[in-house]
């Protein structure tokens, strides 16, 4: 296993044995004839894989130095056989100096809350209004009974109102608001009043707009900030921007702002296993400084701050999600087209379809817990889906 860390010289056309054996371990052949078959164009790619694995993999695919005709699958079984444990020596240095990285410094301070805002939400609403379904929901759908995006969005809305016991008059305060599809939704059909709060502009302004003549206030302000009480908080796809170190905070601003009788309902992407750094491809490109928990590192968290009344897990529908995510960005790119360079066209479907992989592999899931405070005394039942008329 020594040569895994030797320079590969790109000018040949031949793949090194390594890569071969270590992707027919997971069922992939280098030019293959199968769908998930990776097709290099450019003999970089090798160099690309064997110094930054995966950061390397997906810059490689943005360069255009190889294509693959099912790219989620093909992640799916590289993710499947746990590869980065196999390949630590491919980029040993540099995946110790990202953990060290994520172990030192408070990656997402206040400082620095605002910079995914920034880089990935605000890089312009014409390509979420179009990849997204009507109420621009930015996180996993829920697909039990639904057959297209719009109504899977519409039942995880649905259902998370209900797991919230939304009573008209209320106050909710939502934690990371997106356009503002949740926060209409929860006035237009519970009659509550919602604050949400982004660190956005983009956002902001769009949900703004989206919510006129609603009583939602939408605020561009960081969660440690906010004062208040609320009858009900909920966080939909925020908490993966959170980070570890700042977890304690979190709830403890949580527990601060909700009302002694109420419930808080936390969305969130999980691992199946605790990671200590965030992939580098997706850290550099698409969320910068973002943390997917472990279960243990949730409990831990929660422990003297909150019960937890309900803990539900659909994870294998954010691979659905993502892929009907991929078909409109795909269909609708000509519109956009002359905006955006192919590079980014090439990355945000690697983005898409590689974290489709992700889920389906079994690694991600998504959760969502339903928390009170131990001084609430009614019983919470379980909720799912809506009932049928």
């Amino acid at each position: 296993m020594n040569s895994i860390s030797q320079p590969y010289l790109s000018e040949r056309n031949v793949p090194p044995p390594i890569l071969v054996e270590l992707f027919a371990n997971c069922g992939i052949e280098i030019n293959g004839p199968q769908p998930w078959d990776i097709q290099v164009h450019n003999p970089k790619t090798y160099d690309a894989i064997l110094s930054k694995w995966s950061l390397g993999l997906g810059e490689s695919y943005m360069d255009g130095y190889w294509d693959c005709a099912q790219l989620d699958e093909m992640i799916c079984r590289l993710l499947s056989q746990d590869l980065n444990e196999t390949v630590h020596g491919f980029a040993r240095i540099r995946m110790v100096g990202e953990v060290i990285r994520a172990k030192l410094f408070n990656l997402q301070s206040k400082e620095r809350a605002f910079q995914v805002g920034e880089q990935h939400y605000d890089i312009g609403n014409d390509i979420f209004e179009r990849m997204l379904d009507p109420r621009m929901m930015y996180s996993c759908a829920y697909w039990e009974k639904a057959n297209n995006l719009a109504q899977a969005q519409d039942d995880k809305l649905e259902m998370i109102c209900r797991k919230l016991e939304l009573k008209a008059g209320e106050k909710l305060l939502e934690i990371g608001c997106g356009w503002g599809g949740l926060a209409a939704y929860a006035a237009k059909n519970y009659g509550v009043e919602v604050l949400g709060i982004t660190v956005s502009k983009e956002q902001q302004a769009l949900a703004q707009e989206r919510c006129r003549g609603l009583p939602v206030t939408i605020e561009l302000i960081d969660y440690r900030d906010l004062q208040g009480t609320f009858d009900k908080i909920v966080s939909v796809g925020m908490f993966e921007h959170v980070g570890e170190k700042n977890y304690l905070a979190y709830f403890d601003a949580a527990k601060r702002l909700l009302k002694d009788n109420g419930l808080f309902l936390l969305h969130t992407i999980g691992s199946d296993v605790e990671v200590t750094r965030t992939d580098p491809w997706i850290d550099r490109y698409i969320f910068p400084n973002g943390k997917i928990p472990c279960s243990a590192e949730l409990t831990k968290a929660l422990d003297g701050r909150f019960l937890i009344e309900d803990w539900h897990n659909f994870g294998q529908d954010y691979d659905k999600t993502l892929l009907a995510w991929h078909a409109n960005f795909v269909q609708t790119w000509p519109q956009v087209a002359s905006e955006y360079s192919e590079r980014f066209y090439r990355m945000w479907s690697y983005y898409l379809l590689s974290c489709a992989g992700f889920f389906r592999s079994r690694q991600g899931q998504l959760w969502q817990l339903v928390l009170s405070k131990r001084s609430r005394r009614e019983v919470y039942r379980s909720k799912r889906l809506k009932p049928i008329n």
